[in-house]
């Protein structure tokens, strides 16, 4: 289930991808078979071993392109350890909400993005996050829980003072804000509460199916009560230097995390 569309944020073979707080990888794992040379980037190791491990399922299965490869890194958004303009695309998917220090965090995608390269960040939207605080405490204070509710006016103002053009935006995900308010409303840690069982359900079917009526539902709930709002942006090219960006060098103090290489 992607959050970004990738026909705003164009993956072509060749491109240098960073999938920053990568999660399960589902963002890493759509760059890669479209020819991309992929780092994800996470601070759980969990995470990073089922990342690294379903690269591997997908390069025996012949799903990616040849050329194409994959990388996982640990380590902090705040001091990342890649050089300046490192990458042509960099995807920050759910991560921002969760990084005390998000400002730190943009400053670091705007220096490892190459002057011309564009960036997709998603956060949760305002109105579904807001209900959910409302509703349950325990959804929002827990280790590594969000620590802020982002407005697009906030997230737009903070990607241009970090240095990026913003350019286009979309909500996603409408069917899941309310599976998130009934599982707030039950118990967060409740999975087998009957409201939230069938609900949850509901996105497991319409994820595999696809069909048309949940499809159209969606695009209809996506601009009122859409889960995740994303934002588009892009570095402006810089007027003297290396265009590319792609010969900076490490910043001091960014020593480079132990790197797990994954073809």
């Amino acid at each position: 289930m992607l959050t970004v569309d990738f026909s705003r944020l164009p993956v072509g073979a060749g491109d240098r991808v960073l999938d920053l707080g990568c999660g399960a990888g589902r963002h890493a794992f759509e760059a890669l078979r479209r020819g991309g040379s992929v780092v994800a980037l996470d601070a759980d190791a969990g995470e990073l071993r089922g990342v690294a491990d379903m690269v591997a399922a997908m390069a025996a299965a012949g799903e990616v392109p040849a050329g194409a490869a994959a990388r996982t890194v640990r380590g902090d958004a705040t001091r990342m350890p890649f050089p300046d303009g490192a990458f042509d695309r960099v995807i920050a998917a759910e991560v921002l909400e969760h990084i005390p220090g998000d400002w730190q965090a943009l400053r670091e995608i705007a220096r490892v993005l190459r002057p011309g390269g564009q960036v997709a960040v998603t956060v949760p939207a305002w109105l579904p996050e807001r209900i959910c605080w409302r509703l349950s405490d325990d959804y929002h204070n827990t280790p590594g829980g969000h620590v802020r509710i982002y407005t697009r006016a906030e997230m737009e103002t903070k990607l241009a003072r970090a240095g990026l053009r913003v350019g286009g935006h979309h909500h996603a995900h409408g069917l899941h804000s309310p599976y998130w308010w009934v599982k707030c409303a039950v118990g967060v840690h409740d999975d087998n509460h009957p409201l939230a069982r069938a609900y949850h359900r509901l996105l497991v079917w319409d994820i595999m199916k696809r069909p048309a009526a949940t499809r159209l539902a969606e695009r209809a709930l996506n601009p009122l009560i859409g889960k995740s709002i994303v934002i588009y942006a892009d570095k402006p090219p810089a007027d003297t230097g290396d265009p590319g960006g792609a010969g900076g060098a490490v910043r001091p103090g960014h020593a480079p995390e132990r790197a797990h290489a994954v073809a």
